[in-house]
């Protein structure tokens, strides 16, 4: 069907269009989640939060499952070394993640305002948690994960839990929860009226600059501060996949070639940086739909800038540079891979349609009205 070389692409390529996805709509569902208590001030406002994002964030999480599966099938060696290093991380994600179905359903049960608020309380840390651990994983794959390649391929993790928590790596992971943050006040902006739409206004107002701002003090971290992975070695770009056979190297601006040899890649940092602006302006102007298409092409250029400046690394070791795991090296076979396409070409599009479909049709804001109509099967 395609040579190896182009299936290697096309699986990069897809991996990160489902970890967009996963960011644009679980975005904004997590956000509302963190900001429930924050802007939420009454039972019937964080009724309608919720309700506003109850039709869909359960298929939101499809494409954080089908990220983690196509890891899983295309990247395997990826998929291993990471849960060597990040297992307490990954499983504190988990446990977060079981307080947001649970919260959900089991809120309403009874009418004890204690009850709700500690239902509440468990979805918040069930959607808080999640980005800035998310933030803080992608924070140390830029500084490269302490671990190495034995000769039979297999890894050896060396760091630490708390090792993860660095200051670079919690940067990030505040700019993830912003983020996150920003995409549920706008998809609340859309969705809801009256004193709750003028908070998430407000709320839009606040974080946009502030994502804005920690956006560019990454980036000068990463090009000032941290040294990025290089290939200096001839790469067999379909061969078979051993990271053992290559030669890396750490240099100070690294990160940045990608960006030197083709400039139009710059297009990414300057949507990560310029959109959040854009939502801002969008909200000062009650555009509710604009603004939250802006933030949601925000999550868009701000992964494809860590996409690009990474590639062709998926984990970098720290440990040892040439053992670090690329696109060209940590893939499943030809033919694994050339029969994931083909399931991937049928079933994305049909995942993409209902999805759509889905959105169009529950489409409406969440008010008084909307809980009044809805009371026996609402949230």
């Amino acid at each position: 069907m395609f040579d190896y070389e182009t299936l290697r692409l096309i699986w990069w390529v897809l991996i990160s269009v489902l970890l967009i996805g996963f960011v644009v709509t679980d975005g904004f569902d997590m956000g509302v989640g963190t900001l429930l208590l924050v802007i939420g001030k009454s039972d019937d406002e964080r009724r309608m939060m919720i309700n506003s994002i109850a039709p869909h964030w359960e298929g939101n999480q499809v494409w954080l499952v089908l990220a983690a599966g196509a890891i899983f099938a295309a990247w395997p060696a990826v998929y291993a070394t990471a849960f060597s290093g990040f297992y307490v991380a990954m499983m504190l994600t988990l446990f977060a993640l079981f307080f947001r179905p649970v919260g959900f359903d089991y809120r309403g049960k009874i009418a004890d305002p204690r009850w709700k608020e500690s239902w509440d309380w468990g979805i918040f840390v069930g959607s808080t948690v999640p980005p800035i651990i998310f933030g803080v994983a992608f924070g140390n794959l830029l500084q490269g994960v302490p671990f190495a390649l034995d000769e039979f391929l297999r890894a050896n993790y060396q760091g630490g839990f708390f090792a993860l928590l660095n200051p670079f790596a919690l940067l990030v992971g505040v700019f993830t929860l912003c983020l996150f943050v920003l995409q549920g006040s706008t998809w609340l902006q859309m969705k809801t009226e009256g004193a709750l739409y003028e908070r998430a206004r407000k709320v839009t107002l606040i974080v946009a600059p502030i994502a804005t701002v920690l956006f560019a003090i990454a980036g000068v971290w990463v090009a000032k501060g941290l040294d990025g992975f290089v290939i200096t070695s001839a790469i067999n770009f379909d061969g078979v996949s051993n990271p053992l056979v290559k030669v890396v190297e750490m240099q100070p601006g690294g990160w940045l070639q990608n960006y030197s040899d083709y400039p139009l890649t710059m297009i990414a940092p300057i949507v990560g940086l310029s959109f959040p602006l854009i939502a801002f302006v969008m909200s000062l102007f009650k555009r509710s739909g604009l603004a939250f298409f802006a933030t949601s092409i925000t999550q868009f250029g701000v992964l494809l800038t860590c996409a690009v400046s990474m590639f062709p690394f998926i984990m970098p070791s720290s440990l040892n540079p040439s053992h670090s795991l690329t696109v060209w090296d940590a893939t499943s076979s030809e033919i694994t891979l050339n029969i994931m396409t083909i399931a991937a070409a049928i079933f994305l599009p049909i995942i993409l349609l209902y999805t759509s479909f889905g959105y169009i049709k529950m489409f409406g804001r969440v008010g008084k009205e909307f809980l009044a109509k809805y009371k026996h099967s609402a949230y």
